[in-house]
């Protein structure tokens, strides 16, 4: 009897690159589970295209909530050695409108706008082949992509991986961590705890990163490039601890802001002016629609300063003109905006502006 020929299935052609000036929109493929307040959203184009991004890089997504749009920037946790989908890791924080109602409303299928891949917090183009990364919480994300690039390219490359997390059940990635240094031994993950979680006692090390655990952990981190991500107030502890050590700060690089903590929890803040203010030219007036209130904004300030200034909340992220969050709806006036890409020329064409790089030159009605 003469057996049926093996089926075989057709090699994968026409794949381009995902431009979002063609088509921004993303599909949810998957929604996972992390911890107990952290969730992984796999996203892919809707036709057949491929990413292009560097590891660390982050989005700028677009959310519509209860009739609001906000847009939120989330650093991209899978690697780019994994072109067909993109991935986000968000942990809910309380009271924050867009990490509540990713949790508890969005599913696979649904579908989201977002920008092209920003940022340069990446060890693209490092010559080195000796890294330390360190993160707390959140901050892990960027480091994931990494080290996910390094076990995907089998780099001959030696990292040492610490992650500080509040108890053991919120350790993010664990698993799949344990798992990449199981297989590849020059990856090298240490988890540092707090305390113990509910149903498991920690036995490693305990308490906050000091210089004592670090140099038990990583005897030669002077000889390493250092990668810190995390809440401010970690990455500045970090960053003290290694210079007081007497590490050479020109191998240090941090992520100059956290997204996940910035945009949903110190958006709740006001933010204190630092910058010296010469007598300007001319004083124009801003109105903020939503809040009803007008503000007044010298022609040298930022629309985004003077609001802050006056006690409004906008809500911003890198206030460079990169990420988009504190995009805005400008129903009237003009205004002087350079920007660093993190809005289209379709969006300012139908009035958008980024209020962080906008300076007035006119009287303004924002939509906000």
């Amino acid at each position: 009897m003469d057996m049926p020929e093996p089926k075989i299935a057709p090699v994968p052609t026409g794949y381009y690159r995902w431009e979002p000036e063609e088509d921004d929109v993303l599909i949810c493929r998957a929604v996972r589970n992390e911890t107990h307040d952290v969730k992984t959203f796999i996203f892919a184009p809707r036709f057949k295209r491929q990413f292009e991004f560097v590891s660390g890089q982050f989005m700028t997504f677009e959310f519509e909530i209860g009739g609001e749009t906000i847009h939120r920037c989330y650093t991209i946790s899978s690697p780019p050695s994994r072109p067909d989908t993109i991935s986000i890791t968000v942990k809910r924080v309380p009271g924050g409108p867009v990490s509540n109602w990713l949790h508890d409303e969005f599913q696979e299928g649904m579908m989201l706008r977002c920008t092209v891949p920003m940022g340069e917090f990446s060890w693209a183009g490092e010559t080195q082949s000796k890294y330390l990364f360190i993160s707390g919480g959140s901050g892990i994300t960027p480091m994931m992509a990494m080290t996910r690039s390094a076990f995907d390219h089998a780099l001959i490359a030696d990292i040492e991986f610490i992650h500080a997390a509040r108890t053991p059940a919120d350790i993010i990635f664990r698993e799949e961590l344990e798992f990449m240094g199981a297989r590849n031994h020059s990856i090298k993950p240490t988890f540092i705890c707090e305390d113990d979680s509910k149903f498991e006692r920690w036995p490693g090390y305990r308490g906050r990163l000091d210089i004592a655990k670090l140099e038990m952990i990583c005897p030669d981190f002077r000889s390493r490039s250092i990668y810190v991500c995390g809440p401010a107030p970690f990455m500045k502890a970090v960053r003290q601890m290694v210079k007081g050590a007497g590490f050479e700060m020109s191998r240090y690089f941090e992520e100059s802001f956290n997204f996940d903590s910035f945009t949903e929890e110190a958006q709740e803040q006001i933010v204190e002016a630092t910058e010296v203010i010469e007598t300007p030219l001319k004083v124009y007036q801003v109105e903020f629609t939503k809040t009803g209130r007008t503000v007044e904004c010298p022609e040298n300030l930022t629309v985004l300063e003077a609001a802050r200034r006056a006690g409004i909340r906008v809500p911003s992220s890198c206030s460079k003109g990169l990420c988009g969050t504190c995009k805005s709806q400008v129903k009237s006036g003009e205004l002087d905006m350079k920007h660093s890409g993190g809005i289209r020329q379709r969006e300012i064409d139908a009035g958008k502006a980024l209020l962080c790089c906008a300076k007035p030159l006119s009287d303004l009605v924002i939509e906000r």
